[in-house]
């Protein structure tokens, strides 16, 4: 058996799997260890400090792997400017023909990365925001459900309704995002309309991932319940790894009158990289994780990871809901009841 379908056709990998956009983590090492694996992953763009360092990267990506792989090309607002102009080009001069967009409206790029003939997938975590991206000419969207890493928007409707939901209604292929490690997860997505599932919590505990152990060994003993809505009040909803600091940003933003300034030296991104990520302090800032946490159960390489979840999903389809379905079978052809 094979999951060969409109997904692995269009991006050309061996398996409808995807490792998505990860700032600080999406690199070099363990893009090219997911698209080695058979799987799709995309570089972080502004992991790179600059146009320059992401050419670099995705040149040192090539030679580490000659299988397909994408870039993340995140648009947010930010208090210094960005130049987003300068990061397309470099994701399109280095021949790169697949990227993620996340964030903002990606309209304004679509014209260039489309004369260029780079495919472009767009998360989105509404339906209504899925189609607005399809309408917009994107080629494919990735919907996230509440239980995802990351920003979830304000809707909180998990995977279970969000992802029939998209594939109801929309033409172009849906990739399944948040709460996704195992394999009856991507047989689960595939019976709702997904034609892949994207994970991020799950490639962060591998050994190519650019992080601390610490924090891939915290990711392994977390369950479901690990992790901590923050920014709420803020309307910028964001699902991370349960600690110290994450629930003291928690009461610090239910505080009537609370304002981002008071979180801000807590929720500082650069001090999560820093203690958490480089050195290890799961306690030392906010990191991100989703509710798949409570899903993995030890620390693998790339290719194990995928291998696992493609190989339990087959078993799944040939095997156990077979033996599942079976006693009702046999009460039918006995007519029994």
């Amino acid at each position: 058996m094979s999951f060969h379908n409109e997904f692995t056709e269009m991006f050309g990998v061996e398996h409808p799997i995807v490792c998505g956009g990860m700032l600080a983590v999406g690199t070099a090492e363990l893009i090219s260890a997911v698209a080695n694996a058979g799987a799709l992953g995309f570089l972080s763009a502004l992991t790179q400090p600059t146009p320059e360092a992401l050419a670099q990267e995705i040149a040192r990506c090539r030679d580490l792997t000659d299988r397909p792989f994408g870039v993340n090309f995140t648009i947010l607002p930010t208090i210094e400017p960005v130049p987003y102009d300068e990061y397309r080009a470099a994701i399109i001069d280095s021949g790169v023909k697949v990227v993620e967009t996340a964030g903002s409206n990606p309209a304004p790029h679509l014209p260039a990365f489309r004369e260029a003939g780079v495919k472009v997938v767009h998360k989105a975590v509404a339906v209504r925001h899925a189609l607005k991206a399809e309408a917009l000419g994107v080629d494919a969207v990735s919907i996230d459900g509440f239980e995802c890493a990351g920003h979830p928007g304000q809707d909180d409707v998990p995977g279970l309704v969000l992802i029939p939901a998209a594939a109801r209604r929309l033409r172009i292929p849906v990739i399944a995002s948040g709460g996704f490690a195992t394999g009856s997860g991507l047989v689960a997505a595939l019976a709702l309309g997904a034609c892949a599932i994207n994970m991020g919590t799950r490639f962060e505990a591998t050994e190519e991932a650019p992080i601390h152990p610490n924090v891939k060994a915290q990711i392994v003993a977390n369950d479901e319940r690990g992790t901590q809505i923050v920014f709420r009040e803020f309307g910028n909803t964001a699902r991370v790894a349960r600690n110290t600091v994450s629930q003291d940003i928690a009461r610090i933003g239910a505080r009537p009158g609370a304002a981002f300034s008071d979180v801000a030296e807590l929720a500082s991104g650069r001090r999560g990289r820093r203690r958490v990520l480089q050195e290890g302090d799961v306690e030392g800032g906010m990191w991100w994780a989703g509710q798949a946490q409570g899903l993995i159960e030890r620390v693998e390489s790339c290719e194990t990871v995928v291998r696992t979840i493609v190989e339990d999903a087959e078993e799944i389809i040939r095997g156990r809901l077979r033996r599942q379905l079976a006693p009702t079978a046999d009460v039918a052809s006995t007519g029994a009841g």
